[in-house]
């Protein structure tokens, strides 16, 4: 088999219908848009949403709230939850991740001093709280603060 010897199986591909191109064809004449009104003119037609003016549901649901586009996303990891992981690891954000303890959503990831750490780790981590950097280094590990 080659390339060039491959075809779409019958009926796959259908030709676009070309309107306007003589009575014959079934889309002659008006080319299939009717008689006059707005949807028979060229680039006739209602923007998205318009609801023939009535005021559109956009419009009658109320707002509420704020939404803060700044805002940046960090997951939290308690001194526990790194229990999990083997004595000597080098924990990183993206470990953090396939371990579960993160969402793939999060900017940036806070270790947090909540519960003890018997095992020796290198942690690196957005940001740490004292507690956590306390502990970590009491139980012999290292922490890297990243950018």
């Amino acid at each position: 088999m080659a390339l060039h010897t491959l075809k779409a199986n019958p009926g796959a591909r259908k030709q676009k219908v070309r309107v306007g191109r003589g009575i014959g064809s079934g889309f002659g004449k008006r080319a299939g848009r009717g008689q006059k009104g707005q949807w028979a003119r060229s680039g006739g037609g209602v923007s998205a949403g318009f609801e023939g003016g009535q005021n559109p549901i956009y419009r009658r649901i109320p707002k509420r709230g704020f939404k803060n586009f700044a805002q940046v996303n960090v997951g939290v990891v308690n001194l526990s939850d790194l229990e999990q992981f083997v004595d000597k690891t080098e924990v990183t954000p993206t470990l953090l991740v396939e371990a579960g303890l993160v969402k793939k959503t999060a900017q940036l990831i806070k270790i947090l001093g909540f519960g003890t750490l018997t095992k020796s780790l290198k942690v690196s981590a957005h940001r740490f709280s004292k507690t956590a950097q306390a502990g970590i280094e009491k139980a012999g590990g290292t922490v890297e603060v990243l950018p």
